[in-house]
């Protein structure tokens, strides 16, 4: 049930970010959003201020802030609102979608976790064949992708994974005792 739960939110966020575009399509104007805006609209520093309650030079320090991004929340949303805007406060995926940001990072930690076994396997002349370790490592991803990280943290844990869903994770067990 907790599997699900988690599942639904992360496709209602995957679901909600759809209308923010790309990082790079959202880069704020020169000199910040409160300027860009203000200046659009053909708004004085002394006109916003007024609307905002502040005075001329806090709106100055406020599109300064913002454009050395130390802009509280709070200053960014009052002077949005004496514009008529709103703030918009999203974390947005970089590449992809949640879903693939979880599928690389469940890769590169299979990877991290591989990393160190496969190397003393090969320096004792015991290494698997690359294609072997590719199906580890894929193997390993989807464990991680389907519970947590904290799992892994002993060989009884590693042990009780293998024997839920059958499957082999070779080396893996001499990498959680060590």
């Amino acid at each position: 049930m907790i599997d699900s739960n988690k599942k639904l939110k992360r496709m209602q966020l995957s679901d909600a970010l759809q209308v923010y575009p790309s990082p790079e399509a959202a880069m704020p104007p020169r000199g910040g959003w409160v300027r860009g805006i203000r200046e659009a609209l053909g708004m004085t520093q002394a006109q916003l201020g007024a609307r905002a309650g502040i005075s001329r030079q806090s709106v100055q320090d406020f599109e300064r802030a913002e454009a050395e991004r130390r802009i509280t929340l709070d200053s960014l949303d009052r002077l949005a609102r004496a514009m008529g805007c709103r703030v918009v406060h999203a974390l947005v995926p970089e590449h992809g979608t949640l879903d693939d940001l979880r599928e690389h990072r469940a890769d590169a930690l299979a990877e991290a976790l591989l990393q160190p076994t496969d190397h003393s396997m090969r320096l004792e002349a015991q290494g698997v064949s690359a294609a072997e370790r590719e199906r580890q490592r894929k193997l390993l991803a989807e464990a991680l992708l389907r519970g947590s990280a904290r799992k892994y943290g002993n060989e009884s844990r590693l042990s009780a994974l293998r024997a839920a869903d059958g499957k082999d994770y070779g080396p893996l067990l001499a990498f959680v005792r060590s």
